[in-house]
């Protein structure tokens, strides 16, 4: 191999040396590989087309050299630092051979590699600009014609009759449907009127999904203190897509306040009515107030009060949520596990208020049972919590789901003392209520359970008194899903 091929120049220089030694260097086997530190330049340039991996001097004064010349390189943080080696000019031939073998070897290689991924990355960045920039383009286009990013495309306005009397016992005990008489194409968001919203806790439910498969798109959990007297937008991530189906709206809420869910004007279509399981008389052929918009998913129409994103994505699974019946209530049973001896029922069925009281004793866990409640399929659980009683002290609650006809007190004495549930059981952990307001327990499972299992409502004291401390639980709302819907989509 000739000369002027062997020191033909490197794309990357990877040896660094002091300009005083470049006589030493000339004509040698890494000549081509090595970027020299001018005195004049050092601080303005410090790297041209180089990736030092390893500093060479031959003198004294180049070596010095480089040792003023090197923080400079250092400071840059992007190479690690840079070891300085000196070189006897006797057996120069030998040392350069060797460093020569270690840089245009291995780390070479290396070095090529890290090249090509920052070019790459150069790259990407250049096409992620060329992204942004048409972006906005679009968006000056959209400014610049006046047009919205977000149309509505169908609304029923609030009408407030004055016989009214409100839907909101519906929505504590079961739910409220709504077909959208609309095609699902494009649809990036409904909106709800709400005439009056609670300050007590609560939440509303509301989930989307397909008539014609069953199959769910969004659900919205939304605290009460996220909603407005007025419209309030439930947005989509992206807006349906595929065929145009029926949507259908579902609409509960939980916790002891409900709110003011505003009803339209009356309409001859019996089709697009609210409905409910129990009759009503407010939902004789009258629908929701609802918008429904389409346009660009995740903007906020103009003139809204606020946007809510959903809590979960339901796409491809059929969703259906249940409420414990009352019969299943009434047959709660005492499983409590404490040293104490009460003189009055800690554990006990509400006949008129469709709830469970479970009064925390002194020491030890008060707990009732309710066999095969858990539906198979069930996702997540909530319900609402309160002492009754404006002097009761506080207490925290808790829920456990237990394989069915498991041993009860079992399952509560091995929580009572290891503070964890067993592995084949679900705990909702521990949650503090106070007698001044409702506080709701979400109990998200991380997998849907397979068969069926026992419900357990659990409490315990949190100070040294539990004078009063009538902990009320009601409002038990289950979910659950499958994946039924992708199968009859197939």
């Amino acid at each position: 191999m000739s000369s002027n091929v062997r020191q033909s120049p490197a794309k990357r220089r990877l040896v660094v040396a002091s300009g005083l030694d470049r006589e030493n260097f000339e004509g040698s086997e890494i000549e081509h590989l090595v970027h020299f530190l001018e005195p004049a330049a050092a601080s303005r340039f410090p790297l041209q087309n180089a990736f030092p991996l390893i500093a060479l001097a031959f003198s004294d004064e180049g070596e010095a050299d480089l040792r003023e010349g090197l923080p400079s390189i250092n400071a840059l943080g992007t190479i690690p630092e840079i070891p300085l080696q000196r070189i006897d000019v006797d057996g120069k031939a030998e040392s350069l051979a060797l460093v020569r073998s270690l840089v245009e070897g291995g780390v070479g290689r290396l070095s090529r590699f890290t090249s090509s991924v920052t070019a790459e990355l150069a790259i990407l960045r250049r096409e992620r600009e060329t992204l942004l920039e048409n972006y906005r383009a679009l968006e000056d286009a959209f400014q610049a014609r006046n047009w919205e990013p977000v149309a509505e495309i169908f609304a029923h306005d609030p009408y407030a009759d004055p016989k009214d009397e409100g839907i909101g016992q519906l929505l504590a005990t079961g739910c409220v449907e709504q077909l959208l008489p609309v095609s699902s194409l494009g649809v990036a968001g409904i909106a709800l009127h709400l005439h009056s919203v609670p300050r007590d806790g609560g939440e509303l439910v509301v989930m989307l999904g397909y008539v014609e498969n069953g199959e769910g798109v969004a659900e919205w959990t939304v605290p009460y203190a996220q909603l407005a007297a007025n419209w309030n937008f439930l947005a989509l991530p992206r807006a349906c897509g595929g065929a145009a189906r029926t949507l259908r709206l579902r609409i509960s809420t939980t916790g002891t306040e409900t709110v003011g869910l505003s009803l339209g004007y009356p309409i001859a279509s019996e089709r697009y009515t609210a409905r409910s399981e129990t009759p009503h008389p407010d939902l004789d052929l009258r629908p929701l107030a609802f918008r429904v918009f389409t346009g660009l998913p995740g903007v906020k129409p103009t003139r809204m009060p606020n946007m809510i994103a959903p809590t979960a994505l339901l796409e491809g699974h059929f969703i259906e949520d249940y409420r414990l019946a009352v019969e299943l209530l009434s047959q709660i049973v005492d499983v409590s596990v404490t040293p104490v001896v009460p003189e009055f029922q800690t554990v006990r069925f509400l006949e008129h208020e469709n709830a469970v009281v479970c009064h925390p004793l002194p020491s030890g866990i008060s707990a009732g049972t309710i066999g095969r409640a858990v539906e198979p399929g069930t996702i997540s659980f909530s319900a609402s919590a309160i002492i009754d009683h404006p002097k009761g002290a506080p207490a925290a609650v808790s829920f456990l789901l237990a394989p069915a006809n498991s041993n009860a007190r079992s399952e509560v004495a091995e929580l009572a003392r290891k503070g964890a549930a067993k592995p084949s059981a679900f705990f909702s952990g521990w949650r503090e209520v106070t007698a001044e307001q409702a506080v709701n327990v979400n109990f998200q499972l991380d997998k849907p359970v397979r068969e069926p299992m026992d419900l357990m409502i659990l409490s315990r004291a949190v100070t040294d008194t539990v004078d009063f401390s009538w902990l009320k639980v009601s409002g038990f709302r289950l979910v659950k899903q499958s994946a039924g819907a992708s199968n009859v989509r197939k």
